[in-house]
């Protein structure tokens, strides 16, 4: 059981008898993991419950770090069209630890937004980033949208 208001997720059987969820930011079927659970969840969170303009929130895209490909599972911008919200889920048996936040850290070295959501489904964790300062300061709730969109 997900720690997350449960959202009504559209469901099917593909051709292949897998089943599918639709993502309604990427406005496609896609497998159904429990991963991908926690991403539609938490997504539905975001636009239901702290409203985040779902016309503002990107799904698994891809940036090159180093020389080497990577893909963040979801971003939010604000009305200006710049990233201001780096999320990463984790299914709900992966343990949110040291080493997911590095993972996160590591995507936000290019774009560096000023804060970053983790959830596993259970776990949330939201964390405002301080650059000039290189401190990480956890928040106790995710902030609503309004409140991100005008933090420069």
């Amino acid at each position: 059981m997900l720690n997350l208001p449960e959202a009504k997720l559209k469901m099917r059987q593909s051709a292949n008898s897998k089943l599918e969820v639709f993502d309604i930011i990427r406005k496609k079927y896609v497998s159904f993991t429990p991963e991908e659970n926690v991403r539609q969840q938490f997504i539905n969170y975001l636009i239901n419950i702290k409203n985040f303009p779902a016309s503002l929130i990107a799904v698994e895209k891809g940036l090159v770090i180093n020389n080497l490909k990577k893909r963040f599972d979801a971003v939010a911008y604000n009305n200006k069209g710049k990233p201001i919200v780096l999320i990463e889920f984790k299914s709900p048996e992966i343990k949110i630890n040291q080493a997911v936040f590095e993972q996160i850290s590591v995507y936000n070295i290019k774009l560096r937004v000023k804060h970053l959501i983790v959830s596993n489904g259970i776990e949330h964790y939201c964390c405002k980033v301080n650059f000039e300062k290189g401190k990480i300061s956890f928040l106790e709730d995710i902030p609503f949208y309004k409140e991100l969109n005008f933090i420069e």
